[in-house]
């Protein structure tokens, strides 16, 4: 699997994430010969809100390349809590459904925990369901998150393979990546450091890292002087900001790492957009993959 572009020290989402899903694709057509079992992937999306909605659609389109069934089920904005929850039960039960997710954000009459909690954690395919975390913190088997995955794939091809003994700080906190994350790190053999917004000398601390993972939803703010030369610098940040030079009212995507600057240091930096983004999505269908085994009992591909 190629882990850099021809770019020197870029790490090339794009072509990680390709060969992640010929191999999704490969094991799919495996599953459908051998045992009659096609994987299926289903989103819920509550509302209209645009990136959510380009986001479920390259989940469906993915899914669909992949030879998995997808399933959509759009609600509107006004959908109530109860509602969402009875579609949840649905899925939970339905046999040809094997991962499923309710794209978040969800409107403000809907609790998030309340529908994570809702979810059967065996078709958890965001891996956000308590006792999936649970088993993570564990070390136990259980459903990654899909961007904390590609992230430590990305962090461990850059790596040579072999992380064990570097220093991995992640700054940010959060269950969807910040936490995941640094459990993965941990269970390969990393030394961790958490930082977030009330760490004392958060540049201090970066600076220390052989592998800095940035997830705190601020655009460009890790500078290349928070970078230590040589590092592996993962950025999980999507940002959308103004772009006046490309014309009045348009904007561009940015990472939470300024990429001019700390490109000029790191060993190997992912970019915005075709770093992390490109990842989750073909994680997410190998977690499908992995609960339709599991559901089954299935044994996977030596591999896989």
């Amino acid at each position: 699997m190629t882990s850099k572009s021809p770019r020197s020290n870029l790490i090339d989402g794009k072509a990680i994430a390709t060969a992640i899903k010929a191999r999704v694709a490969a094991e799919v057509a495996r599953l459908k010969r051998e045992h009659g079992l096609t994987p299926g992937l289903a989103v819920v999306l509550v509302g209209n809100d645009p990136a959510s909605e380009v986001y479920v659609r390259n989940k469906g389109i993915a899914t669909v390349e992949a030879g998995m069934n997808s399933f959509e089920f759009k609600l509107p904005a006004d959908t109530s809590q109860e509602t969402v929850l009875a579609k949840v039960r649905e899925l939970n039960a339905d046999p040809s459904v094997h991962g499923f997710l309710v794209q978040f954000p969800v409107p403000e009459q809907i609790s998030q925990q309340a529908v994570i909690d809702a979810i059967d954690p065996m078709k958890d395919a965001d891996g956000l369901h308590p006792l999936n975390a649970g088993r993570l913190a564990s070390g136990l088997p259980a459903m990654v998150p899909a961007t904390p995955e590609g992230c430590l794939i990305m962090a461990k091809l850059a790596g040579g393979g072999d992380l064990s003994g570097k220093h991995a700080v992640v700054i940010g906190r959060s269950n969807l990546v910040g936490k995941p994350i640094a459990q993965l790190l941990l269970r390969e053999n990393c030394t961790v450091t958490i930082a977030h917004s009330r760490s004392h000398d958060l540049p201090g601390l970066a600076r220390q890292a052989d592998i800095l993972v940035a997830a705190v939803g601020r655009p460009n703010m890790v500078k290349g002087d928070w970078v230590k030369p040589g590092a592996i610098v993962i950025d999980v940040g999507i940002n959308r900001v103004p772009a006046p030079d490309k014309g009045e009212g348009k904007t561009r995507l940015v990472g939470d790492v300024d990429f001019a600057e700390a490109s000029k240091v790191a060993g190997a930096i992912t970019p915005v957009p075709g770093g992390v983004g490109l990842m989750t999505v073909a994680c997410l269908m190998r977690n499908t993959v992995i609960a339709a085994c599991r559901q089954r009992g299935v044994a996977l591909s030596d591999g896989f």
